[in-house]
């Protein structure tokens, strides 16, 4: 089997940590690969074994010898194709996402994630915050395409976190709905939590969390309206419960009650819609930061099947 020897120094975010857990919070795997790589020998420090009780320190210059590919294992840690770095520094990375990839490692997806795609791509990702989460700060749905932030260190992260808590990251998507907005511009204030039936839903809600999302038509076209959109909040699913709350649901998106005829008339198999812009100051250093990210080709290949726009 190809093997790939990776040698990593050990974070202070991570020091005092059992070896298991600490590269698990590193590597962005699975504690039971983690083991298994303990196991047989293929982890070592200073040329010796590491056994799964001992515990690391800051610095410590530690050697993982991967299976390649590593397929079997829960989270890929294989470069992604499609995955694009559009901005990086010593405090952050800024990603074009693709679509069919999960911002991070949760139980059943068995597919690429953010945080092993960055990790086998060379980059270290922050260690805060839950190991299965590292340096993640907010998501995208796996169908969802377009810009993402990751912090790279414990500083970044904290700040981003605030900084996203205080609404002080500018979130900007395009989405395509069905029908004719009206008004052609406004602000859906409803709360939004768990469907009361269907678990792998979620729904507006009397009692959910606050979700506040403003919108604004770019384009109508016949039975669509293509919208530029602002999350005030970033509540799961929150744009594609919202609209379908008001029966203009995303096309592409079954899941939440779009016409699958029109999905496939217009060549969607996911929802149409892309994170196209993030507006923030610089965690660490201040400084104003703005990105877009083109759409894809598969939404653009449903835009140009539409006819020309059309007055409502």
């Amino acid at each position: 089997m190809e093997r790939e020897l990776r040698t990593l120094s050990v974070p202070e975010g991570v020091a005092g940590e059992r070896i298991d857990s600490a590269l698990t919070r590193v590597l962005g795997l699975s504690r039971t690969a983690i083991v298994r790589l303990l196991d047989d020998g293929d982890i070592t420090s200073s040329g010796k074994p590491m056994g799964k009780s001992e515990r690391v320190v800051a610095g410590q210059i530690i050697e993982v010898l991967l299976p390649l590919p590593l397929n079997q294992d829960p989270i890929p840690l294989t470069p992604l194709d499609g995955l694009t770095v559009v901005y990086h520094d010593e405090d952050i990375i800024v990603i074009d996402k693709p679509v069919g990839c999960a911002a991070h490692p949760s139980p059943g997806w068995m597919g690429p994630t953010v945080v092993g795609a960055l990790t086998a791509a060379g980059f270290t990702v922050s260690t805060s915050g839950p190991a299965e989460r590292a340096g993640i700060v907010h998501r995208l749905d796996v169908g969802t395409s377009g810009l993402m932030i990751v912090a790279k260190t414990d500083r970044a992260y904290t700040a981003l976190k605030e900084m996203f808590r205080s609404h002080d990251v500018i979130k900007i998507y395009h989405a395509l709905v069905q029908g004719h907005m009206d008004p052609s511009t406004g602000t859906i204030d409803a709360p939004i939590d768990r469907h009361p039936k269907e678990d792998h839903r979620f729904a507006v809600v009397a009692d959910g969390k606050e979700s506040i999302t403003h919108y604004e038509v770019i384009e109508f076209y016949r039975a669509v309206s293509l919208l530029q959109i602002e999350l005030e909040t970033g509540r799961t699913h929150q744009i594609r419960v919202h609209f379908s709350a008001l029966n203009h649901p995303l096309v592409g998106d079954t899941t939440y009650g779009a016409d699958p005829v029109l999905g496939k008339k217009l060549l969607m198999s996911r929802p149409w819609l892309h994170a196209i812009e993030l507006r923030f100051n610089h965690p660490v250093t201040k400084v104003p930061l703005n990105f877009r990210a083109p759409y894809p080709p598969d939404l653009q290949a449903c835009l140009a099947l539409l006819s020309d726009p059309v007055t409502p």
